[in-house]
């Protein structure tokens, strides 16, 4: 059986590579990653994610201290109720946490190598790509080049595939296929901010992001406190 990382945050976009891998008859085993990021309850959601669908999950602690011009590690403010033109305009927001998807993804590479998986899936998705450099197909084609040349696996003529399986979809498009997929996207957390009660601001871009694409679907989910 094809062996699979997969890049587990919590959110839906992440929730639903898994689905599509395990549909894809993959092995999977789930990383994530804790580093000081203020929506840090997504990792709770990742944890029930992951036993929902009976995949071991491992989290890796990373020192937020690196990542401090980021509004998601920092006392910055989160960017709050912009339009959708405005999410998508380009510009690349405060959320924008440095080299995070190399680090993901080089953690995720040293599991590949150690459990002898072929596979590496991470979860950008088109609203990513104007906002956020690590999240473009040029990053993609960059580090898969990175997976053939620094592994062993490569080295014995079989490097590990990075896949993004969202990377041309939007929200809606993601949301129809966890609907097709079953996956239980009421567990899953879209927050940049969550209020001390643990539920979703409304207010953020990812909350933004989610209403509509769930709107545009009809289906009635949303963000829901710690369940």
């Amino acid at each position: 059986m094809v062996k699979a990382v997969v890049l587990l945050s919590g959110g839906l976009d992440s929730s639903v590579i898994l689905a599509l891998a395990q549909k894809q008859g993959r092995e999977c085993f789930a990383l994530g990653f804790n580093y000081g990021q203020r929506h840090v309850i997504e990792l709770e959601h990742a944890a029930r994610i992951a036993q929902y669908y009976q995949v071991p999950l491992r989290i890796v602690h990373i020192d937020p201290c690196i990542f401090k011009i980021s509004s998601l590690v920092s006392d910055l403010s989160v960017p709050k109720n912009r339009s959708l033109a405005e999410i998508g305009s380009g510009e690349i927001p405060n959320t924008y946490v440095p080299a995070r998807n190399t680090l993901f993804l080089a953690y995720a590479m040293g599991q590949a190598e150690m459990l002898e998986a072929q596979e590496i899936y991470y979860g950008p998705n088109l609203l990513d790509i104007a906002s956020y450099p690590d999240c473009t197909p040029a990053f993609v084609q960059a580090f898969q080049n990175i997976l053939n040349v620094g592994t062993k696996q490569a080295v014995q003529g079989h490097s590990p595939k990075l896949i993004a399986p969202l990377i041309n979809l939007n929200k809606e498009e993601i949301i129809r296929q966890g609907i097709a997929l079953n996956v239980p996207l009421q567990m899953t957390f879209s927050c940049y901010d969550p209020l001390p009660t643990k539920e979703a601001c409304g207010k953020c871009d990812a909350c933004i992001l989610r209403t509509d694409g769930f709107a545009k679907v009809g289906e009635n989910y949303h963000n829901t406190k710690s369940i």
